[in-house]
């Protein structure tokens, strides 16, 4: 499995979202700004993550965007399934009951199954807090190196 730049792009806007919201909304154009993506590809993502429950919007002057829970609500599985679908490497892992003709006598299926099982155990282990607070970000006048 690959992750798309959706996926990726989506994982950093709401990063960026979660850090610098303090309960505000924040506008696209700040994000984009900040996490150097074009506010266009931002735009095409934006959809995707309101629909699957993610992002709250309003418009106006002081309108933009915030996370509808805390960041410490949300698994980078559930925004890579927002952007990119399934998560099975195989097709016939996308729906339960495995409906593939060949199920029962395919050999290999235990294979998918578990890298399956373990890739979304993984990502679902993963907090949106946990990257923030695995990755701390000088801001300010803080000196990194």
């Amino acid at each position: 499995m690959k992750i798309s730049t959706k996926g990726r792009y989506a994982l950093r806007m709401l990063l960026d979202l979660a850090e610098s919201s303090g309960g505000d909304y924040v506008s696209l154009k700040d994000i984009a700004e900040r996490q150097d993506i074009s506010k266009k590809y931002l735009e095409q993502i934006v959809p995707m993550l309101s629909k699957a429950g993610i992002l709250k919007t309003t418009r106006g002057n002081k309108g933009g965007y915030m996370l509808v829970k805390s960041a410490a609500e949300y698994t980078v599985g559930d925004v890579l399934r927002a952007t990119e679908g399934s998560l099975s490497p195989v097709s016939c892992l996308d729906y339960s009951p495995n409906e593939c003709p060949r199920a029962a006598q395919c050999r290999t299926l235990f294979v998918w199954e578990g890298l399956y099982e373990t890739t979304v155990k993984y990502l679902d282990s993963i907090t949106l807090q946990d990257i923030l607070d695995r990755n701390p970000l000088c801001s300010g006048g803080d000196y990194c190196i």
